[in-house]
């Protein structure tokens, strides 16, 4: 696989964590974003770190400078930045409702649309939204979750039309349950509840997350477009 300039939404929390460190093994370029967190991860010089808050548009407006005033190209863009402010509709504020929207549907919207003018440019590319199951199923508590991981399924599929064009990839990774990421902040109680409804009654290994992706940014895939892939141990289809 040609080596490729990666941005990583996201890169400090559990999953993009360890997607960056297996990325980071096959010798990509990474741009590795967070805002609050320190990014565990050995520097070197195919790594790039940037800090943004992704709920302000001058934010992102400065890192999409950074990003392309150093490399003058983004070969893929993995939206991973996800927040999650859990309450059921009727006790949803404003506050957490547009902080959700903002990091998990608007941020990745403003993104793409930053990026996709160098990628049309160089004729390729690769965007990768991360989603959820909860998107396609419901769970109690999730509204602004839910709603706004939905939303970007439909604007991957919209994306994912308007760029085939010009040779550029949009898909999305739906994810169940993963030993790591948003599911350490669940109860263990709860957690045996989760394992209990997946059919393959254990949580997924990162590493399913990672290898999907890789082969998703190989050149030789390049005609899988517009796609919602499960990744969730059966819990849906």
């Amino acid at each position: 696989m040609d080596k490729k300039v990666i941005v990583i939404t996201g890169a400090s929390g559990g999953i993009g964590r360890e997607l960056a460190t297996f990325l980071n093994t096959e010798k990509h370029h990474l741009i590795l974003h967070s805002f609050h967190h320190e990014i565990p991860i050995d520097i070197s010089d195919n790594i790039t770190f940037v800090k943004a808050d992704l709920t302000k548009s001058i934010e992102i407006d400065r890192m999409v400078e950074l990003i392309l005033s150093k490399f003058g190209k983004v070969d893929v863009l993995i939206n991973n930045s996800g927040i999650s402010r859990n309450a059921v509709t009727w006790k949803t504020t404003d506050a957490d409702w547009e902080e959700t929207l903002l990091v998990n549907l608007t941020a990745p919207f403003k993104l793409c649309r930053a990026f996709i003018p160098a990628m049309r440019k160089q004729n390729g590319g690769s965007i990768i939204n991360i989603t959820s199951v909860v998107a396609q199923t419901g769970v109690v508590g999730t509204a602004a979750y839910a709603a706004s991981k939905a939303g970007l399924i439909g604007l991957t599929k919209t994306m994912a039309k308007e760029l085939a064009a010009n040779n550029i990839g949009v898909n999305a990774l739906s994810l169940g349950y993963f030993e790591k990421g948003m599911i350490s902040n669940v109860p263990e109680d709860l957690k045996n509840e989760i394992v209990a409804q997946i059919p393959m009654k254990k949580l997924g290994s990162v590493q399913t997350i990672c290898k999907t992706i890789s082969w998703l940014i190989d050149d030789e895939t390049s005609y899988v477009t517009g796609q919602v892939i499960n990744l969730n141990g059966g819990l849906h289809s």
